[in-house]
C-alpha cells in the first residue's frame, strides 16, 4: 500500500461505495413515489370492496327473487347481507392498514436506535 499503489484501493473503495449508494437510493425514491399515491389507492380499494359487496348482494337477491318468486324479500335480505359483508371487508382492511402502520413505526424507531 505504499508508493504509487497507495491511493488505488481508496479510489476503488470510493467507486464501489458510490455504486452501492446509487443502487440503494433508487428503491428508496421509488418507494417514496408510491407512498403518495398509495393513500388514494387504498381509499379506492376500500370503496370498491364496499360497493362490490352490495352489488353482489343485490344481484344475488334479484336473481333469487325471480327464480323463487319472492319479490322483494330476497332482494332486501341479500342487499343487507352484501352491505354487512362489504363493511366487514372495510373493517378488516382498516385493521390491516393500522397494523402495517404500527409495524412501520416500530421498525423506524428501531432503525433510529
Amino acid at each position: 500500500m505504499t508508493g504509487t499503489h497507495g491511493h488505488e484501493p481508496l479510489k476503488d473503495l470510493q467507486q464501489r461505495l458510490k455504486a452501492a449508494q446509487a443502487k440503494t437510493e433508487e428503491p428508496v425514491r421509488a418507494a417514496a413515489g408510491t407512498r403518495a399515491g398509495s393513500g388514494m389507492a387504498v381509499g379506492l380499494q376500500i370503496a370498491v370492496e364496499l360497493i362490490a359487496g352490495i352489488a353482489i348482494g343485490v344481484g344475488l337477491g334479484w336473481f333469487l327473487d325471480g327464480w323463487l318468486g319472492t319479490k322483494p324479500w330476497m332482494l332486501l335480505v341479500f342487499t343487507i347481507v352484501g352491505f354487512v359483508a362489504g363493511l366487514m371487508n372495510v373493517i378488516r382492511r382498516a385493521k390491516q392498514l393500522e397494523a402495517d402502520a404500527r409495524r412501520a413505526a416500530e421498525s423506524a424507531k428501531a432503525d433510529k436506535v
